[in-house]
């Protein structure tokens, strides 16, 4: 898929370096519990990869246009078993992104969303998309309102991988219909 200024592609090879320098950093990481070691990001790669394979679909690669760089990741991702617990969703689907901070504050993560919605609802099919964070991340929750995703206070969970008392453990949950 391309946007102006992305091309959204599946993983090669030459991702697994830039994106281990994106997912190592602590400020780009600081609402996660810890940043990702290159060994981890090879393994979410390499998922990735399989469920492409097997679904189509998954979080891909966000290519930056102008200057061919990897910049991050960005798409949409069944959800896991252990999330489908805590998080009511038909079918079942989630909207993600990272960006390298040296990107941020360009709207490249509100363009990569919208073309996968867009994606989402035309060519996959779906009826509704999620997207869950930490209740203290307020950029990404900006991206998920500028993409028209809404909130409903409600729909807040505790996240089930984290342990009572982290920090990190309130999340908020955003949802956007297909439209029509």
């Amino acid at each position: 898929m391309e946007t102006e200024r992305l091309i959204l592609r599946p993983w090669e090879d030459r991702d697994r370096a830039p994106l281990a320098a994106i997912l190592g950093d602590p400020h780009v990481r600081r609402y996660y519990p810890s940043t990702a070691t290159p060994e981890e990001v090879n393994a979410q790669i390499d998922h990735a990869i399989a469920r492409t394979a097997e679904h189509g679909f998954h979080f891909w690669a966000a290519e930056h246009k102008a200057d061919r760089k990897l910049i991050g990741l960005v798409g949409v991702a069944s959800l896991s078993d252990r999330m489908r617990t805590v998080i009511d969703s038909d079918p079942g689907v989630e909207i993600g992104w990272q960006f390298d901070k040296n990107y941020w504050g360009q709207g490249l993560a509100p363009e990569g969303a919208r073309a996968w919605l867009d994606h989402a609802w035309k060519t996959l099919g779906f009826a509704e998309v999620v997207a869950f964070t930490a209740q203290t991340n307020l950029p990404s929750q900006r991206v998920m309102e500028k993409i028209g995703m809404r909130r409903d206070p409600a729909d807040d969970f505790a996240h089930p991988n984290l342990a009572e008392g982290h920090p990190l453990r309130q999340h908020v949950l955003y949802r956007i219909k297909r439209p029509g």
